[in-house]
């Protein structure tokens, strides 16, 4: 029972596009998330493959007895993403830059199976992901009351930039970032 962790770009996260639904679909299939429109199967389908073409995307998924138990996914930060611009000045400058030039992360998700959930893997997914990346700068958005999620990115030294929404039916994230490197 030995975790296996693999690199993805676009084209060959696209050849496990099913799997990587499937951990999804139990991920949340949970209170808050169970009946909200936002969150549901088809819903995170369609952001994935807008997701697979966006600079930079990689996936790091982690295999247990060959099954994809948990897994990251993200891309380099578009700086004029509309989460990312609605912080404003509560950006500070140097990131501002750095997302300019292409030097953020954007972390999209970042999901551990129920069962492997509280043993560490979260974050040995989350680290494998931005130790290959060359960007210097890590941004990720977390639902205001997703703990222990919330917690463990403080925990892991993400700072809190401020609240958005993602869109109109989204709930309040809270955006942070991690410099990482």
């Amino acid at each position: 029972m030995t975790l296996e962790f693999q690199r993805h770009d676009a084209q060959s996260a696209k050849a496990i596009f099913t799997e990587l639904v499937d951990v999804y679909a139990r991920v949340y299939d949970t209170p808050p998330y169970s009946g909200d429109p936002f969150f549901t199967v088809d819903s995170f389908r369609s952001r994935l493959e807008v997701a697979f073409n966006t600079e930079g995307f990689e996936t790091v998924t982690a295999r247990l007895d060959g099954l994809i138990v948990g897994y990251v996914h993200g891309a380099t930060l578009p700086p004029d993403k509309p989460w990312w611009t609605s912080l404003g000045t509560r950006r500070p400058a140097r990131l501002q830059e750095l997302a300019d030039a292409g030097g953020i992360f954007w972390l999209r998700e970042l999901m551990v199976l129920p069962p492997q959930q509280n043993r560490g893997l979260g974050r040995q997914i989350h680290d494998t992901v931005i130790s290959g990346r060359a960007e210097n700068v890590t941004a990720l958005t977390c639902i205001q009351d997703n703990e222990p999620a919330r917690s463990a990115y403080l925990r892991w030294g993400y700072t809190l930039l401020g609240q958005i929404k993602h869109d109109p039916e989204s709930p309040v994230y809270d955006a942070m970032y991690l410099t990482s490197h």
